[in-house]
């Protein structure tokens, strides 16, 4: 009851800090997983170049996997937090448990490619056998393990809907450490255990992501106690996995965009090994600074989509407020950080021949930091909103409508020699611009509506 007084009474500038400051730890957290594997997996003995192009084929899959159960949590979140700030705890325990079966096809799905889709996948992107080979052991383990990311995603989703994102971020912590502690031991063979290289890396990631789940699950059962749990509330509801995916759909979409755009970024950029492995790595850097905005998002929806349900005017004007000013603010941090060291990132990933390009694309992507974390912003207030075709269109601007065609165009003058690859890199900071103005308009026709 103190959390759900919280949702209602509270400040909305002291609620956007009191739930936003855990999950944009626990958001920055799950960015660790991929830069940790990559920096351990960098300074392998043998094959560490083509360990680290490895890392960046899989990376969309991974994204994929983790959009799946996000998208389908944010729907939950949002769904969730309206029912209780309604004080429909019945509907509330449904929307829980059909959020769980949900998870289940999820699996089931991921589980049937890591069996028979990798190895078409990772060859689809590259002829160098070796990077084929690590590729296909470090995903295949992700799809097949992948039980432990979807169902966190999912029960961090439920705690952040009653206002203990505290929890989330404690299951995410020690996901964290446990992963951290196995890389190099699981890596390079410390002690008893045997040198698996990639496969290593994989199996610590998936191990840090399983007990991080069965940790918020515990939570979950204990601690969410404002609705009811219990297999029965896994019956699938028809009427339920609709609202939760009309909502949380433009969520999986726009995760679901980020890795198409990965994965044609990787073809694009197919002429230059080097090129693509440091886009691959700068990707996980930007990942680490554009996830604190998302972990703002994750609160910025279910506090306004609670005030939402209550009627309250008001307090939907400070959450949008407030959720872009906190937004801003940690942007421009993450613009300063990646600007000024990107040396030393070049330095942690042992990134080799692919350092100049490396540097290069932290100079030039990070100008779009802000315009990107606006946008972000924009999409989490949107789905509290039910704005999930507004959502949509600002991801397909941001990741697909013009990002590709404009990195496209610049790698065409990049490898008829005119131009350097730098260019291509400017594709971002221009797609951001544009996709933050679009956002603009699209807030003011919301606010017009409610």
């Amino acid at each position: 009851m103190a959390e759900n007084n919280r949702m209602k009474e509270m400040p909305v500038n002291r609620l956007m800090i009191h739930m936003g400051v855990p999950m944009i730890l626990s958001m920055a957290l799950q960015a660790v997983y991929n830069i940790v594997d990559s920096a351990f997996v960098g300074n392998m003995r043998e094959g560490s170049e083509a360990a680290l192009n490895a890392l960046t084929l899989v990376f969309p899959v991974q994204m994929l996997m983790v959009a799946a159960g996000i998208g389908t949590g944010v729907g939950t979140n949002a769904y969730l937090a309206r029912m209780l700030g309604q004080e429909e705890n019945k509907r509330a325990a449904k929307v829980a448990g059909n959020s769980l079966f949900l998870g289940v096809l999820i699996y089931v799905i991921c589980l049937l490619f890591g069996i028979f889709g990798v190895k078409k996948y990772i060859m689809s992107q590259t002829i160098e056998p070796q990077v084929i080979s690590m590729g296909i052991d470090y995903l295949r383990i992700c799809c097949v393990l992948s039980f432990g990311v979807i169902f966190f995603s999912l029960f961090e989703k439920l705690l952040q809907a009653t206002g203990r994102s505290l929890y989330s971020t404690i299951g995410q912590v020690v996901g964290a450490v446990v992963n951290i502690i196995l890389d190099p031991i699981m890596i390079y063979g410390l002690g008893p255990v045997p040198e698996m290289g990639v496969r290593g890396a994989a199996y610590a990631t998936v191990i840090g992501q399983v007990v991080s789940a069965v940790l918020l699950f515990a939570f979950h059962v204990k601690l969410n106690k404002e609705f009811e749990h219990g297999v029965k509330y896994m019956k699938p509801d028809a009427e339920i996995i609709r609202v939760i995916y009309a909502i949380g759909l433009p969520a999986i979409i726009a995760q679901a965009l980020m890795s198409i755009m990965v994965y044609v970024m990787n073809l694009i950029l197919k002429f230059s090994p080097s090129a693509q492995t440091a886009y691959g790595l700068f990707y996980k850097v930007q990942q680490f600074g554009l996830f604190l905005a998302f972990g703002l998002r994750d609160a910025i929806t279910p506090i306004i989509a609670y005030a939402h349900g209550m009627g309250k005017k008001q307090r939907i004007k400070d959450g949008i407020k407030y959720g872009l000013l906190y937004t801003i603010v940690l942007m421009v941090l993450g613009t300063l950080i990646t600007e000024i060291f990107p040396g030393a990132f070049a330095a942690l990933f042992n990134a080799g021949e692919s350092r100049e390009y490396f540097i290069g694309a932290m100079r030039i992507i990070s100008v779009s930091f802000i315009f990107a974390g606006i946008n972000i912003a924009y999409q989490g207030i949107y789905q509290a909103l039910n704005g999930g075709i507004e959502s949509l269109v600002i991801s397909l601007l941001r990741q697909f409508v013009l990002i590709l065609p404009l990195a496209g165009s610049f790698s065409l003058l990049v490898r008829n020699n005119r131009m350097g690859v730098s260019l291509i890199w400017w594709a971002f900071p221009i797609t951001e611009l544009a996709a933050c103005l679009v956002g603009y308009v699209f807030l003011k026709k919301i606010w017009k509506k409610i």
